[in-house]
């Protein structure tokens, strides 16, 4: 928060989920000249392990990898791909919905030999 000129005064929020899922919140500010609303918005992720897919197919074959996304929240969720690397393919969005489980079809098609 900033009041007039320089001058800064904290705020401190302590936030403790009980489980993955977004969480809103609005803090309304109000004195006798001034009403300023704050809109928070967190996102809190299960912990897992990084995972790492190795795909091992015969030279210019296709290959598809399910990837599971489950949405342990409260609302349902739209996620939006973006690829990188030569030859991977796949949705450029897929819907989840809460409580679901929905594959994410990885397709890999190799171009050459590596």
């Amino acid at each position: 928060l900033f009041l007039g000129g320089s001058d800064a005064v904290e705020f401190p929020i302590k936030f403790t989920p009980k489980k993955p899922g977004c969480y809103h919140c609005q803090i309304i500010l109000k004195s006798s000249c001034d009403i300023r609303v704050y809109e928070i918005e967190c996102v809190v992720n299960a912990d897992q392990a990084d995972a790492q897919l190795e795909f091992l197919i015969p030279a210019y074959q296709t290959v598809t990898q399910e990837i599971p996304i489950s949405n342990l929240s409260s609302e349902d969720w739209r996620f939006e791909a973006i690829l990188e690397g030569q030859g991977f393919h796949g949705p450029p969005a897929i819907n989840v919905p809460v409580g679901g489980t929905v594959p994410y079809p990885l397709t890999f098609k190799p171009i050459a030999e590596s």
